[in-house]
């Protein structure tokens, strides 16, 4: 529906967002894509750090999934960097139909320092945060289990809001229970 690249630019209200975010090549373009049930809503890269605006994709009935900036990609100048923390902080922080964010980690490499940052960062709005491990296919059954237990201790641990779950775009799993989870969100629970 709209990209934005400066704070000021962001629509005006219009309904209830849930916002998506993660570091660069965490597989967020493909969880939204697999959650909007569209191919290529979001642009789906190997290359890390594609996305570098505010991408505001409505589901329709004054819904929208908003697709954040990946964050941790290291060959990005300053600059862009600094911006991109800007664009977010100005979105987390301020965004009043903002219902939850969705934090999208490769369970193979979860709660990196920069995804421990970026959640304390975001605590204090008390927004509830949903964490979605991807690429849960490449683990075994047993090293999934055991990466949402690790995860899932320590969230409780730190953020009050906070819950976890096994995702696949490529198996389809945890699909039912994050769309769930996203219909609550925008219906004010």
């Amino acid at each position: 529906m709209l990209s934005v690249h400066d704070p000021r630019e962001l629509p005006a209200p219009a309904g209830p967002e849930i916002a998506f975010v993660g570091r660069s090549n965490a597989g967020k373009s493909s969880a939204i894509n697999t959650l909007a049930g569209r191919r290529r809503l979001a642009f789906v890269s190997k290359t890390p750090g594609r996305t570098q605006q505010i991408n505001f994709f409505s589901l329709g009935a004054g819904r929208f999934l908003v697709d954040l900036p990946g964050y941790g990609y290291a060959q990005v100048p300053g600059a862009m960097k600094r911006h991109w923390q800007e664009l977010l902080s100005g979105y987390l922080q301020t965004r009043g139909q903002l219902r939850g964010l969705v934090v999208v980690m490769d369970a193979r490499h979860p709660l990196t320092p920069l995804d421990r940052q970026l959640l304390d960062w975001f605590a204090p709005t008390g927004r509830p945060v949903h964490v979605l491990l991807t690429k849960t296919d490449k683990l075994s059954k047993q090293q999934a289990t055991r990466q949402l237990r690790s995860v899932g201790e320590s969230l409780a641990a730190r953020y009050q809001s906070s819950s976890v779950q096994l995702f696949s775009a490529t198996t389809q799993q945890g699909v039912d229970e994050a769309e769930a989870l996203l219909a609550k969100w925008f219906d004010g629970g």
